[in-house]
């Protein structure tokens, strides 16, 4: 499998986008630096949610960005996403890796150390760790962990991590600074006036820190 950015790792959420066009936006945020899109429309219809999904397909794999389906294993084989993502309560592992196969990417969302160990020896591609901070975006969200498990984990784990909960551009520089792979970004991108723009700011401060 090719090594994989994870460095701008933009989870997408419509509702934070007053009407505008949820492709043309990620588009933007692609230009911007996103590195890696995560598709997650909780409240999409299956055929809305694979319609999107094959559109964003279209256009990501033109620029070379991996799209990430999250939850949906059936939309993730359908259009020949690039992976999966997963949380502790959706489907297992190692069932979703035997129907994707060895090549695809699949992420699993962790908010404790057990958590963290058990998804590296299943052989996860990247973890998701958090929410780091309180996120209005996930209101059903575990307690923040706080940044200090992420550094421990770091120092600990072999497999990518990466952070999500909270970020914005006040907590860029610290999350770089526990040596995490990348940052997942929601509203802090999703829903801005000028998400090309947010997406260079963020990544600024991410490659100088």
């Amino acid at each position: 499998m090719a090594v994989i950015d994870y460095s701008l790792y933009l989870v997408s959420d419509r509702s934070l986008l007053g009407g505008r066009d949820l492709v043309q936006e990620i588009i933007k945020a692609v230009k911007g630096g996103v590195s890696i899109v995560q598709l997650r429309e909780k409240d999409a219809s299956s055929r809305e949610f694979y319609n999107l999904a094959l559109v964003l397909k279209n256009e990501l794999s033109n620029r070379n960005i991996p799209l990430i389906i999250n939850d949906r294993l059936d939309i993730a084989l359908a259009v020949d996403a690039d992976g999966l993502h997963i949380g502790q309560d959706d489907l297992p592992f190692a069932t979703a890796r035997q129907l994707l196969g060895p090549g695809k990417i699949i992420g699993l969302s962790v908010s404790n150390r057990e958590e963290a160990r058990e998804g590296a020896g299943l052989g996860a591609s990247y973890l998701g760790v958090g929410p780091l901070f309180a996120t209005p975006t996930k209101p059903d969200a575990a307690l923040p962990t706080g940044i200090a498990l992420l550094a421990e984990l770091k120092n600990e784990l072999a497999v990518p991590l990466v952070a999500i909960g909270g970020i914005n551009l006040d907590n860029v520089a610290d999350i770089r600074g526990t040596g995490a792979d990348g940052i997942a970004v929601v509203s802090a991108l999703i829903g801005r006036d000028d998400i090309e723009m947010a997406a260079q700011r963020i990544l600024a401060i991410w490659q100088k820190s």
